[in-house]
């Protein structure tokens, strides 16, 4: 099966919150989404609430309870107790779990699971016990893909930044996929199931899918974002939804 496209919300968020105004709406660009195809939608409530703010989820939530009952909402952040708070009140089909400092831009590293395992295995037991999938953001690195395991989580997130960076250098793209592939393996053997995310484009999903072709969903925001400015958003769900292969 093609994996699953979850649109990021993120950037839809941020535009909107240049002024204090109701558009652009998430809620109505994700019901487009979501009628285009789209698997799910992702967000990230960040403490700061620079883009997605606390006051959405209950609006996503009722969106896909009343409209797409199929589609699954993915939130994603650090595991504090304001954000766990969040979660219980949202019921997501998917929590991401990601290592980030409040003052970082974006997600821009995977967990340290032999330095970190010890502090989410409690966290992943009480989230999966609310009824949610859990996800696990993790770097490129096979030797990892154990004790990402032994948290008790039922997939990671790969971190595609690297990748997505080598848009300008094909021999680059090529090393950076044969990792992303080995990680891949590593985590299938261990029992996980693998999703990936960040700076992921049209151009360069195809050969990541032909790499990992039971990757299971990708989560999408800046560059879907950037192309339905040109394309519109129900076109560019489409367009991603060809480059997985759907």
């Amino acid at each position: 099966m093609p994996a699953e496209l979850s649109v990021n919300l993120n950037a839809v968020a941020m535009l909107r919150n240049r002024r204090d105004l109701p558009w652009p709406s998430v809620v109505d660009l994700g019901r487009i989404a979501l009628r285009a195809g789209a698997h799910g939608l992702t967000v990230h409530p960040r403490p700061d609430q620079r883009h997605i703010r606390f006051s959405d989820l209950p609006a996503l939530r009722q969106l896909i309870d009343e409209e797409f009952p199929q589609a699954e909402f993915n939130i994603e952040g650090y595991p504090s107790e304001a954000f766990l708070r969040l979660v219980a009140a949202s019921r997501p089909e998917q929590v991401t779990l990601v290592p980030d400092d409040p003052s970082q831009p974006t997600s821009d590293h995977g967990w340290d699971f032999a330095a970190d395992g010890d502090m989410l295995a409690p966290i992943v037991a009480q989230l999966k016990e609310q009824g949610a999938r859990v996800s696990l953001f993790a770097d490129a690195d096979p030797d990892a893909m154990a004790a990402a395991a032994a948290t008790g989580a039922e997939r990671i997130e790969l971190y595609t930044g690297p990748y997505g960076a080598t848009f300008d250098d094909p021999a680059a793209a090529v090393a950076e996929i044969e990792r992303l592939g080995r990680t891949a393996d590593a985590a299938r053997a261990a029992g996980l199931g693998v999703n990936a995310g960040h700076d992921l484009t049209v151009a360069n999903l195809p050969a990541l899918v032909a790499r990992i072709p039971d990757l299971a969903e990708v989560s999408i925001g800046h560059g879907l974002t950037a192309d339905a400015l040109e394309y519109g958003m129900a076109e560019t769900v489409r367009r991603f939804r060809a480059a997985l292969g759907q």
